[in-house]
Order: C-alpha cells, then structure tokens, then sequence
C-alpha cells in the first residue's frame, strides 16, 4: 500500500520541529553547571529526543516500509514491526506521562518540575514542544497510522522497562552525586519518596493500555480482526494437541 503524502509530510514536519528542538536544547541553551548525567539526567530530554528518532524512522518507513493495511498486519517489513513497537511501548508511554506529569505538577507548584528562573533561560516555544506539542503529534500519528500493539503482557513489560531503566538512572545520579533531578523528590521524605516514584512507574507502564485503547477506538475493525485471528490460532493449536 502507498503511503499518503498527507501521512509523510505530517511525519517529516514532525521530526523537522523535534530535531530541530533537540539541537536547540542541546546545544543553544547554557542551564550551567548540571553536575554528572548533563541535561541527560532529565527525561524530558529523553523524551525529546526519542520522539526525534522516532518520527524520523517514521519518515523513514513511509518511504521504504511498504506500509500494510491494518488486516495485513503480519506481512509487515522489519521496519514497520520496530517502528510499530517503538510507538507502543517507548513513543507514546514516554511522551504522554512526560506532558500529564508535567503540567500536573506546574499547576500544583511549577517550582517542582520548572522553575520560574528557567522563563529567562528557556523560550516559550521551546518549552512547549518538550513539554505540550509531544500529545498532539502523537495522537495525530495514531490517527493517521495503524500501529500493531504487541500482546498486552509484552506492551506493558516493554513500557515498564524503559520506566525502570529511567528510575535506576536517577537513583544513580542520587546516589553519586548526591543530587535529586527534580526538585519534588528532594522535599519528600523517603517513605513519600518511595510511593511517589512506585505511583509514576504505575502510571508510565498503564499508559501503554491507554494506547492500546486508542487505537483501538480509532481503528476498530482491525481489533475486531485481530481478536478473531488470536481466536482461531488458538483453536488450530488446541486441535494439534488433539483436543
């Protein structure tokens, strides 16, 4: 099937404003000194720059993936399943809890997650395709593009790994540099702490379902089909084993 020039030039403006926010970020904007990890001991950066990576493979795929239909979704080239699975279980989980959490906790306190002292520092605009543009791209990806979800065990350990990898980082950072990355975490008290952290990693692996649920409203019968192929794999497998 050929990809829609309206689904290549969405992606490629896409990944044109990330990279283009990844170079900023990285290389215009002085924070001083940020002590062991640099601007890579923030998820917010880890963010931008994989939503970066990844509406470039995006690109990359609507040019040489050979995109299927959402019933042909087993024929797909190697690159539509990593692109797909990146989507699923990294893209999406980490661009959605990076904006809710975000502005959660700026409208609770923004001295938490982003100090008043980084307005000078950090343009508006910048700010909010780290922090507000990420949602809206990622729904309109999924509105234009079918992304096959994984099994619900595998979705959910994939986004729960990279939650983890994320959590072992700055308890690192924490440990050797004596230095909380986000201020919240340095008031708390170690048993808030604890539970404040457990609650986000919940938060970031659950939003994997979400995902899935979308999709699945905005692609219906291809889940209609999906469940039906599951539902007779599953009954081939039963009559081989003589049931």
């Amino acid at each position: 099937m050929a990809i829609s020039p309206l689904v290549l030039s969405v992606h490629l403006l896409i990944f044109i404003v990330d990279a283009v926010s990844v170079y900023y970020d990285l290389f215009l904007i002085d924070l001083g000194n940020t002590g062991f990890g640099g601007k890579f001991k923030f998820l917010t950066v880890w963010n931008i720059c994989f939503q970066a990576v990844y509406f470039g493979l995006c690109v990359i795929s609507d040019l040489y993936g050979n995109e299927k239909t959402p019933l042909e979704h087993a024929r797909r080239s190697v690159l539509l399943k990593v692109r797909d699975f990146l989507h699923t279980t990294v893209a999406f989980p980490m661009g959605m809890f990076v904006v809710v959490t975000f502005w959660i906790l700026y409208a609770v306190d923004r001295e938490l997650v982003y100090p008043k002292s980084l307005d000078s520092i950090i343009p508006s605009w910048l700010n909010h395709v780290l922090h507000t543009t990420v949602m809206p791209f990622l729904l309109v990806d999924k509105l234009l593009v079918y992304h096959h979800h994984p099994r619900k065990h595998v979705g959910i350990l994939g986004a729960g790994g990279v939650a983890l990898i994320y959590i072992s980082w700055i308890l690192f950072i924490a440990y050797y540099d004596n230095f909380w990355v986000y201020p919240i975490l340095q008031i708390l008290q170690t048993s808030e702490r604890v539970v404040f952290i457990f609650v986000c990693f919940m938060f970031f692996a659950s939003i994997y379902i979400l995902g899935e649920s979308i999709t699945a409203f905005l692609w219906p019968f291809s889940q209609q089909r999906k469940r039906v192929f599951m539902h007779v794999n599953r009954n081939e497998k039963m009559w081989s084993f003589g049931f």
